[in-house]
């Protein structure tokens, strides 16, 4: 089935960001990759991505998270070859999601893909996404797994950040978020001011909108290498967006501050209050010990969660970027233009 050519009678949106002075670019698909030492797949993932748009206008915007191999070299030869390809190479390794953001400020059609390198997401399935998108008039479609090639841990792991966020961001479908999206490329609209390290896509599509849903597509074990994402960085992830984009955890430390203070109520009836009335000796230590623990570990987990926002306020202040762009690479694509 071909795609639809996207036009605005289709419901879509026409508005894709600032353009160029004269430049309009024609209804299509911009499909952005995030690429990290994947020279052993990119040859085939664009193959697979342009037999897939089967004659609809695209682009694929290849953004090199700082490789450090010869993955740049072969992007490079790839846009040199297809003027469909956008490529380009960020000075320094700034993660996933750095990466998807300086590919999505880079689309030119109204329509954005994003899909990672390790084909495990099968490019094929794109066209489902953008039927998925027009159909249901939402703003963000995910691409979740019917049965998902990860391991348990992985699985595990991604199910925790994804309940966090669900809670964090107040959207329901969050739950089913995946690196395989479809959405609005002026969405970014929401999000085109300098959002500082530490970023997350999905919440910033939040910032946009709350028109989200989801379809089963397949999953396919990698083909090669394995996954970059620890369990460490997916705590560091799921961390980077409760601090950086809502306000939940002041919220539960403040909750918390209730709930121990009224416990510490509780103790100072129980240890002095009962024991003086009755004419008993006050047992000091037990007292002591219990509250010093309790309110200790407390204090700790506060200043922890007030530390993070105030280093994410100092990396802001200084205007950290979430990433810089060392590179690129790409010939003139006339047949973009009307």
């Amino acid at each position: 089935m071909a795609l639809d050519p996207l036009n605005p009678s289709a419901g879509l949106r026409s508005n894709a960001g600032p353009q160029p002075s004269g430049m309009i670019p024609r209804m299509g698909i911009s499909v952005v990759v995030p690429v990290f030492r994947s020279s052993g797949t990119l040859n085939e993932l664009f193959s697979r991505i342009k037999s897939s748009m089967r004659g609809t206008p695209f682009e694929v915007v290849l953004v090199d998270d700082g490789s450090g191999d010869s993955t740049w070299e072969l992007v490079k030869e790839l846009a040199s070859r297809n003027p469909e390809v956008v490529g380009l190479r960020l000075g320094r390794n700034s993660g996933q999601h750095s990466a998807l953001l300086a590919g999505i400020r880079e689309a030119k059609f109204p329509i954005t893909v994003t899909i990672d390198d390790d084909l495990q997401n099968p490019p094929e399935e794109i066209p489902r996404l953008i039927e998925a998108l027009q159909s249901t008039g939402a703003d963000v479609v995910y691409g979740v797994p019917i049965n998902s090639a990860q391991t348990p841990w992985r699985r595990s792991g991604g199910w925790a950040v994804r309940r966090t966020m669900q809670s964090a961001l107040g959207v329901d479908e969050v739950i089913n978020m995946s690196s395989f999206r479809a959405f609005r490329t002026n969405l970014r609209d929401a999000f085109n001011v300098r959002v500082g390290p530490g970023v997350s896509i999905d919440a910033l599509l939040a910032w946009g909108s709350s028109s989200f849903t989801s379809i089963e597509v397949s999953h396919q074990a990698r083909a090669i290498g394995s996954s970059n994402y620890s369990l460490s960085k997916l705590t560091r992830f799921a961390l980077d967006t409760l601090t950086g984009y809502t306000t939940v955890p002041l919220r539960v430390v403040s909750a918390m501050g209730f709930v121990t203070a009224s416990l510490g109520l509780l103790l100072m009836v129980g240890f002095v209050l009962i024991p003086f009335a009755r004419g008993l000796s006050v047992q000091g230590f037990p007292f002591l010990a219990s509250t010093i623990i309790l309110f200790s570990g407390i204090q700790l987990v506060t200043l922890g969660v007030i530390g993070e926002y105030l280093a994410r306020m100092h990396f802001r202040i200084m205007n950290k970027p979430e990433y810089v762009i060392a590179d690129r690479q790409q010939i003139s694509r006339p047949s973009d233009l009307v």
